[in-house]
């Protein structure tokens, strides 16, 4: 039956391509959790442990349980279901067990642990392929359902799901993919206090990779089990990090919802496996019928034959002490009862996906919210330390120079800067969580606090984005490039794309909040969810192939990389939908393809945080020249310069400062150019340069066309002394793009002399003159 599966064991190893920590294990199928599957009125159930070791082909049991009934003699029906297929199911009697200790039903705690050798006729190791104990998430369960030798009637159900221990969920990849985000986070920091660099920007583009990919696992769908283990190794990203029961926070969170009108299920204690929906996996039941045993009589199969072990009276049983045990164990049990009409059933979607991290689903927004509050009192301290740090290095100074002063003056725009891009990350869980929890109507005080967030989040994205786009259609794009305060403050929403295409991000903006509402309001429809989400995403990577936004080739090229990664991914989830019935095996293969596919992605953009973080500079420079600049491999044109075909067009720095483009030919340069002017202004035939010594400035040159703008910096010379330093209520550093006349930087070709001679000026239309 696992022939179609085995075809799967060459690529599930891709599926721990971030574990170092990958050790041998004896091969064995276990219980992972233990529920009712009919209300538990005749056996109480404690613990119900099995495994079954291919090893020495034994089974080890640890079952704890009592009955309620007197004299109840039940036949027992063990149904083993494997991906949706019905691997076993045959019925023995259980007063041929434990020499006839099970017939009745003990009314007492009953207690057994033993392992027991399975004897070779049965032939258990040739019906289990190797491949079962080494796929992840194994979708499988046993159900054991007694029913009444006479009657016929059920008296008990219980199922167990079984595992091999292996899950595409490993702390190991938790940990990677954590250390690539702060990797990414310090090479942000690092290259947002200068004018280079596009890694302050890939953070996002990480972050939302992230983000993304737990998502996907958000939707009404019939996810496989290894896919879903998968995709919660990003829940960290979204503020869903692993918690447990008894978790300070979680159980303050309970505290809190409970007085103030929630009346949801807390986390259980337990696998969440235990409580998902019977038609969703790993259970892949067809219908609600088959929560209850089949009623008919004991199979052919005699128990003597099937059941002979040799030891199998070496069980340990505790004997009967007082009736009052049976009423101590229904307190004691952990044991929950899921049937279909059951209140506690995990839907698909966020429910199964949050609680499997073990946060309850009325618990989800209120971890994000805390998470995105304890994130903000870091960043607001870390502003604050450096600040005071930077107040107190100018005032120790010994050089009093002005960059102290310009620091000081820059600091306010830095911190908006990023706090932008913390608004930009926390951007996707909050308008998930907040949304969805509008839904529940659980807790007032989780709805109030759920508003406040959405405002403050969305409220401070929106108006950077509202005083750029006004910028732009006052002025023009390209002065949102050269009002510096401007840049520096609101630069991660435009800084990245081209002057023309200061609007890029917006589309993504619009498609992350439509997805959170799709998410959150169509939750009980899974086919409108993917259809529409799809759409979503095929219009995001039409946006780019249009606009090509970015700066660089090389960016359009990663940028529609990871659109079409997503449109790819979610495409392939229209298998998930439960209306096409598709069958588990099939459904477990795409959903590995999808964790593939992802981890490639992830894959990638390690390596372009590694580009970003300077790694090109650490290759021997003979390696670093053999590329030029024009080629479409080159680091510099993939991160900084130009596009692969050398044109710069309308480059800027990505802080802020315009580059000095590259002319499209050669100027050639007098070598008279450093000739001294006749001092005498008779012999100016033009107007075009002007000193004065009162004013101490003088302007050099005619106006320049915008693609030969030089460095918009103040020569030192042109300034008087009271303006030495700059002024805290100036607009900006640089001189703006639109300004009648430029000055030239101070350069070496061009000496101030004492005798007022004529400086030479640059033609608009030609080379320097004679």
């Amino acid at each position: 039956m696992f022939f179609r599966v085995a075809r799967l064991r060459h690529t599930v190893p891709l599926l721990l391509a971030f574990s170092p920590l990958v050790s041998a294990r004896d091969e064995s199928l276990f219980t992972s959790s233990v529920t009712y599957c009919a209300p538990a009125t005749t056996l109480l159930i404690q613990q119900f442990d099995v495994a079954y070791f291919a090893k020495n082909s034994s089974i080890w049991f640890n079952i704890s349980a009592a009955s309620v009934d007197p004299n109840v003699n039940v036949s027992a029906n063990i149904m083993l279901n494997v991906y949706g297929t019905h691997a076993v199911n045959f019925t023995i009697d259980l007063c041929s067990l434990f020499n006839g200790a099970l017939c009745p039903l003990p009314m007492y705690n009953f207690t057994g642990s033993d392992s027991i050798p399975l004897p070779s006729s049965l032939g258990v190791t040739n019906k289990i392929p190797g491949i079962a104990y080494k796929i992840p998430d194994l979708e499988a369960y046993a159900q054991l359902s007694l029913n009444d030798v006479s009657t016929g009637e059920l008296k008990a159900c219980v199922q167990a799901t079984l595992s091999n221990g292996w899950s595409a969920h490993q702390v190991a990849v938790e940990w990677a993919t954590g250390a690539l985000g702060l990797l990414a986070l310090f090479s942000a920091i690092g290259y947002s206090l200068s004018t280079e660099g596009l890694a302050p920007y890939r953070l996002f583009d990480l972050f939302y990779l992230y983000q993304w990919a737990a998502s996907t696992a958000f939707l009404d769908l019939n996810y496989s089990s290894v896919y879903r283990a998968f995709a919660t190794n990003f829940s960290w990203a979204m503020g869903l990090f692993s918690a447990s029961a008894s978790s300070p926070i979680q159980l303050s969170i309970n505290n809190m919802r409970h007085l103030t009108g929630g009346n949801m299920a807390d986390a259980t204690g337990g696998s969440a496996v235990a409580l998902v929906n019977r038609k969703l996996s790993p259970y892949n039941a067809e219908s609600s019928s088959s929560y209850a045993a089949p009623t008919s009589g004991i199979a052919g199969l005699g128990a003597e034959s099937f059941f002979a072990f040799p030891n199998i009276t070496s069980a340990k049983y505790v004997a009967p002490a007082s009736l009052a045990t049976v009423h101590d164990f229904s307190s004691a049990g952990q044991v929950q009862l899921v049937t279909a009409s059951s209140s506690n059933v995990l839907e698909a979607g966020v429910p199964i996906y949050v609680n499997s991290v073990g946060i309850a689903t009325a618990n989800a927004f209120m971890t994000v919210f805390l998470v995105a509050l304890m994130l903000a009192a870091i960043l607001l301290a870390v502003l604050g330390v450096c600040y005071v740090g930077v107040i107190l290095a100018g005032r120790h100074s010994q050089r009093k120079d002005d960059r102290y002063v310009e620091w000081r003056y820059r600091f306010p725009f830095f911190a908006r800067a990023w706090l932008l891009r913390v608004c930009l990350v926390m951007f996707t869980p909050v308008t998930i969580f907040t949304l969805y929890q509008w839904t529940l109507k659980d807790s007032w005080l989780s709805i109030l606090l759920s508003v406040i967030l959405l405002l403050a989040v969305v409220g401070y994205l929106l108006y950077p984005i509202f005083l750029t786009v006004r910028l732009a259609i006052r002025s023009t794009p390209y002065a949102l490039y050269t009002q510096t305060d401007h840049l520096n403050s609101h630069g991660p929403l435009y800084a990245l794309y081209r002057t023309q295409r200061y609007f890029a991000n917006i589309p993504l903006l619009v498609a992350i909040l439509s997805k959170s509402i799709f998410i959150a309001f169509a939750q009980a429809n899974g086919e409108v969810q993917v259809i529409f989400i799809l759409l979503v995403e095929c219009g995001v990577l039409a946006s780019l192939l249009v606009l090509r936004p970015h700066r660089t080739r090389g960016a359009d090229v990663l940028a529609t990389y990871l659109a079409i990664t997503r449109v790819v991914c979610t495409g392939l989830m229209i298998a998930f939908m439960e209306s096409l019935n598709l069958a588990a095996i099939p459904r477990v293969a795409i959903g590995i393809v999808i964790a593939v596919i992802i981890s490639i992605a992830v894959i990638v953009m390690f390596f372009n945080t590694l580009v970003n973080l300077g790694l090109m500079r650490l290759l021997p420079a003979r390696l670093r020249r053999s590329s030029s600049p024009g080629s479409p491999t080159d680091a510099s044109v993939l991160e900084k310069g130009g596009d692969a075909s050398g044109h710069s067009g309308e480059s800027h720095s990505p802080l802020g400062r315009p580059r000095n483009p590259t002319p499209e030919r050669n100027v050639p340069l007098d070598p008279n150019v450093r000739q001294t002017y006749p001092s005498s202004p008779s012999q100016t035939t033009d107007h075009q340069s002007v000193y004065s010594e009162e004013s101490g400035s003088t302007t050099l040159g005619s106006l320049l066309p915008r693609r030969w703008s030089f460095q918009p910096s103040q020569p030192s010379h042109s300034r008087s002394n009271s303006q030495s330093q700059p002024s805290p209520h100036s607009t900006n550093f640089l001189s703006t793009a639109s300004s009648p006349r430029q000055s030239l930087p101070p350069s070496p070709l061009y000496s101030h002399s004492r005798s007022h001679s004529r400086q030479p000026t640059i033609d608009e239309h030609g080379p320097l003159p004679a």
